[in-house]
């Protein structure tokens, strides 16, 4: 299969992001949202499309858009009307959707990545707006029937539209990445791809490098995972560039993608406008964001990511992937920065966080916020390494699981218990030092003759001595004291 660079073409792609905003209740309804009910039990009149029913905006909706354009330093529009948009939905009571059309509630704005060679890309959205998800169908297999689960109907969404400016199927999935971290960190959705609580469309074409008018947009809709856009728009390539080569046309469709097979298989042609007749929906006011709200919405916001992470690279000096991971999750995020108030050694916190904390919450499945063991504690283990009464070793093999189990048990408590606490009594130690010196007379001689490497020898017998607790730094000055006393 000839490649992009081969046939002198560019790849286009333009994303939509759907994410289920986390409310506790729809858009429009009061019934709830939890994900992995009884089909048909989140439902009530207004979902069902009752006559006589009426919708009634829910105002944490709107926050919580606001608070994605803010993240993303969209324009927000002041001026909100709802829309139907009269597409045919076999799973919508309805019969259309509620939506935003001229007036999205953030407008402009954009993601700024790092590319697959590092570099920066900054990724414009067209706009975010809110609407209504459509309830499930579900096709049993075998089946000439088709079932329908109308517990997502009415959930609320926000739908992100970027530009047309990512270049590399690579650049795709971190722009997703990156769209799913910023939702996660501001706590409107939970981003889990695999609940279908944030689905991505692709808009894929390809053009001859230089030009400036789009090829035919090909539509891939609804991949669960990031790993599949990025799986799809790579097949989505070879497939158009396989159609230029043998001199076909690429027809403007909506695609689905198999990620078991590798293929995508068309579902319906597009056409170059679709008219979903849009119309402003009678019975919802229009929505005014007064500057008041605006600001309150603002003051709520937690800091970000980006800013998080130049903030540990400034403020506490790590290194890059160590702020990058530390600033990936609003959880770890604040563990540590909780932890680094207990504590100066910004960098041993961070080891502590990214290793031990991580393991274990890994294999318990827990987030950050339900480890039990708080940031003060562990600032109070990391702080007595610091002082040099334990070993690193010491504290995480030993200190740290009784921890884990005695919060209530403080850290010198534990170690004396464990008979870890070091040995920094330098007469003491000069003492044990003198006798090991005596029990290998020889190795002393060639140490002194320019064999430094026994240093090491030494320094194992003397641990033995100490049962380990031998105070490193301490302990190798003094040896060398005594190793090089002229006989």
């Amino acid at each position: 299969m000839e490649s992009l660079q081969s046939m002198n073409y560019e790849l286009v792609v333009g994303l939509e992001v759907h994410a289920q905003l986390s409310t506790q209740s729809k858009i429009y309804a009061s019934d709830a949202t939890i994900f992995g009910c009884e089909p048909n039990t989140n439902i009530g009149v207004i979902t069902l499309a009752h006559p006589g029913t009426m919708p009634k905006l829910n105002k944490k909706v709107i926050e919580y858009a606001i608070k994605m354009g803010l993240a993303c330093g969209c324009e927000i529009t002041r001026y909100n009307i709802f829309c139907r948009k009269n597409y045919f939905y076999p799973d919508l009571p309805k019969g259309y959707q509620l939506t935003q059309d001229k007036t999205p509630i953030c407008m402009g704005g954009g993601i700024r990545v790092n590319g697959q060679h590092g570099e920066e890309i900054y990724v414009r959205l067209n706009r975010i707006h809110v609407e209504e998800d459509a309830g499930k169908s579900l096709h049993p297999e075998g089946k000439a029937y088709t079932q329908v689960d109308l517990n997502r109907a009415g959930v609320p969404l926000i739908e992100i539209v970027t530009e047309p400016d990512i270049r590399h199927s690579a650049d795709a999935a971190t722009v997703l990445t990156e769209v799913r971290k910023i939702v996660r960190f501001l706590g409107i959705c939970d981003g889990n791809m695999e609940e279908g609580s944030m689905r991505c469309d692709a808009n894929v074409s390809v053009r001859p490098i230089g030009s400036d008018v789009y090829g035919k947009k090909v539509e891939l809709k609804n991949m669960n995972s990031i790993k599949q856009v990025r799986q799809a728009i790579d097949h989505e390539v070879s497939r158009q560039l396989k159609l230029i080569s043998e001199g076909k046309t690429i027809v403007s469709e909506t695609r689905t993608f198999d990620p078991v097979t590798g293929a995508s298989f068309s579902m319906r042609e597009k056409e170059d406008l679709n008219d979903y007749r849009y119309f402003p929906e009678p019975d919802l006011s229009p929505v005014r964001v007064t500057e008041e709200w605006l600001e309150a919405i603002k003051k709520s916001m937690p800091e970000l990511p980006d800013t998080l992470k130049r903030r540990f690279l400034n403020e506490f000096g790590l290194s890059e992937a160590d702020a990058s991971f530390l600033s990936d999750s609003r959880d770890v995020a604040s563990y540590y920065q909780e932890l680094v108030s207990f504590t100066k050694n910004y960098k041993a916190a961070a080891n502590w966080v990214m290793g031990p904390l991580q393991t274990l919450a890994n294999e318990k499945g827990l987030s950050f916020s339900d480890i039990e063991l708080k940031p003060g504690k562990l600032a109070e283990l990391i702080n007595f390494i610091d002082e040099g009464k334990i070993t690193y070793t010491m504290a995480y093999q030993q200190v740290f699981p009784v921890m884990l189990e005695k919060q209530n048990i403080s850290v010198a408590s534990i170690a004396k218990d464990l008979n870890l606490v070091i040995e920094s009594n330098t007469d003491a130690l000069k003492t044990l030092i003198q006798q090991i010196a005596c029990k290998y007379p020889d190795k002393v001689k060639e140490y002194r003759k320019g064999k430094k490497g026994l240093l090491g020898m030494f320094m194992g017998e003397l641990m033995k001595e100490t049962k380990g607790k031998a105070d490193p730094k301490i302990a190798t000055n003094l040896l060398k004291e005594v190793l090089e006393e002229t006989s």
